[in-house]
């Protein structure tokens, strides 16, 4: 069975050169209005990597796992990630994503096992932990896997709906 850290670095390296075989029509391309294109999802994958390493740096440092969320559509929007050249932020998200993998394989198990009682991923995790049960950075870490390969799937549907 694989780990997280090595899950996590597969999928980037078997996404990443598909990816960039993209053309700029279809990563710019929205479903519907409101919708995100291909490139606000790269985009708010970037953003995810960037809190959440923040925040599984900090979960080896305290006793908790409490952390700030995000205004997602906001940082997306800001950021103008539909204008952004696509190979840059490919190679800006599989780089950054090769270092979180890095650190994730980094943490000792005794640190990413320990139960938190005190977590808020019934608030930011992509799939909540109830507020009464504890958590674990290993949940959390997997569930960061989980919400990303869940975007790279939507990107995929992205792209090929944009070729028809």
């Amino acid at each position: 069975m694989k780990t997280v850290a090595e899950e996590l670095r597969s999928t980037i390296e078997q996404a990443a050169p598909r990816l960039l075989l993209a053309s700029a029509e279809q990563t710019t391309h929205r479903p519907q209005p409101g919708k995100w294109s291909a490139l606000e999802i790269l985009g708010h994958l970037i953003d995810s990597a960037s809190h959440n390493h923040r925040r599984f740096v900090l979960a080896q440092l305290r006793d908790d796992l409490v952390f700030a969320g995000y205004e997602q559509d906001a940082w997306v929007r800001v950021q103008r990630y539909q204008e952004a050249s696509w190979p840059e932020l490919v190679n800006l998200w599989r780089t950054y994503n090769l270092h979180v993998a890095r650190l994730i394989e980094s943490v000792p198990e005794e640190i990413r096992e320990r139960p938190r009682p005190r977590h808020n991923l019934h608030q930011i995790a992509w799939q909540p932990v109830p507020e009464s049960q504890p958590a674990t950075l290993g949940y959390f870490m997997a569930d960061y896997l989980a919400h990303l390969q869940h975007h790279l799937a939507q990107i995929w549907k992205l792209l090929e709906g944009s070729r028809a």
